[in-house]
């Protein structure tokens, strides 16, 4: 039964994996090229976060899903990845451009976080240049942290649906040291975010809730009226924003991460609890999804995005119309 499960995901992979290709790469593309017009109503600060993780979500679609798992699918039409002794290169990288994605969104709701609970703060560290030094900074640890891929292993495409997807040496396979370096990987990326993220909400949800009726006592709506508060509008549609893409990010993440878990925990000797194999394939589509659903997020929650979204999408018609008229 478990094997019909997987080989029915694996079916599903056929269809899923190139149209979630085709989508990530198209939805990132436009959020990269929206965003830093500045018309979306968002400030600079948050603008900048946003990019960011378009760009690395982008990269993860590339090297993920498209380098890794697709060629994992298709190993007969694309055979020749084997003959191509970079695989180790590409898990350095691959594992770099995820934790950055992951962290990003850390580093952007801690950036919510501040301005919406640390007035006194904000002004110094929601700024543009700030988001810069925090993304730049997250950016070169995460490569420094994924260099031990590069050592641990070799050249070779294993080309299959493994935690790694190269050729490993049985010296380090069964070494308890590169075990333990693994799992701690998987603690930090993504453990420690979703606790992170899950604690910041948390703490954010709180101060809202009791600043919103605080405010509503100020301005004498206590009862129940219904007032226009330009203010409370404006820091709501934030924190709609901001909700929808943490509870996002660990809705698709948490199948593939206590999936991550277990497995190194099997390799370290612990062995006690049984997850089914298919229940990686979910995870991994679960994951692999998040990097597209960004956009969508903007386009619900931000009317200025939508905006922009459709002229972006009427743009070449209008372009053709001019040169039909010319």
């Amino acid at each position: 039964l478990l094997l019909r499960i997987r080989y029915a995901f694996r079916i599903i992979q056929y269809i899923y994996f190139p149209v979630l290709a085709g989508v990530g790469f198209t939805v990132n593309i436009l959020t990269i090229v929206i965003l830093p017009r500045g018309k979306c109503g968002l400030s600079r600060c948050v603008t900048r976060y946003l990019v960011a993780m378009a760009v690395t979500d982008l990269l993860v679609i590339i090297l993920d899903l498209i380098l890794r798992h697709i060629p994992i699918l298709y190993q007969k039409e694309l055979h020749f990845v084997r003959s191509i002794h970079v695989c180790n290169i590409h898990a350095v990288l691959l594992h770099a451009a995820t934790d950055c994605s992951v962290w990003f969104t850390v580093s952007f709701t801690f950036d919510r976080f501040v301005a919406i609970c640390c007035q006194k703060l904000k002004t110094k560290y929601c700024t543009e240049r700030t988001a810069a030094v925090v993304l730049g900074t997250v950016t070169l640890l995460s490569g420094f942290k994924n260099i031990f891929w590069y050592f641990m292993l070799t050249g070779f495409y294993i080309l299959d649906n493994m935690p790694w997807f190269c050729y490993i040496t049985e010296d380090v396979l069964n070494s308890p040291v590169w075990g333990a370096i693994t799992f701690l990987h998987y603690i930090l990326t993504p453990c420690i975010p979703f606790a992170l993220i899950l604690l910041l909400n948390t703490v954010t949800a709180r101060h809202i809730i009791l600043a919103s009726r605080a405010r509503r006592q100020l301005l004498g709506a206590s009862s129940g009226e219904c007032l226009s508060d330009p203010e409370m509008a404006s820091r709501r549609n934030s924190i709609i924003l901001l909700f929808v893409i943490s509870g996002n990010f660990i809705l698709l993440w948490a199948v593939l991460m206590v999936n991550s878990i277990w497995t190194h925990m099997y390799f370290l000797g612990y062995d006690s609890v049984y997850i089914p194999i298919y229940v990686m394939d979910v995870g991994i589509m679960l994951q692999l999804l998040s990097c597209c659903t960004n956009t969508a997020i903007y386009a619900v929650t931000q009317t200025k995005f939508r905006q922009q979204l459709k002229n972006v999408g009427k743009y070449p018609f209008t372009l053709i119309l001019k040169l039909i008229k010319r």
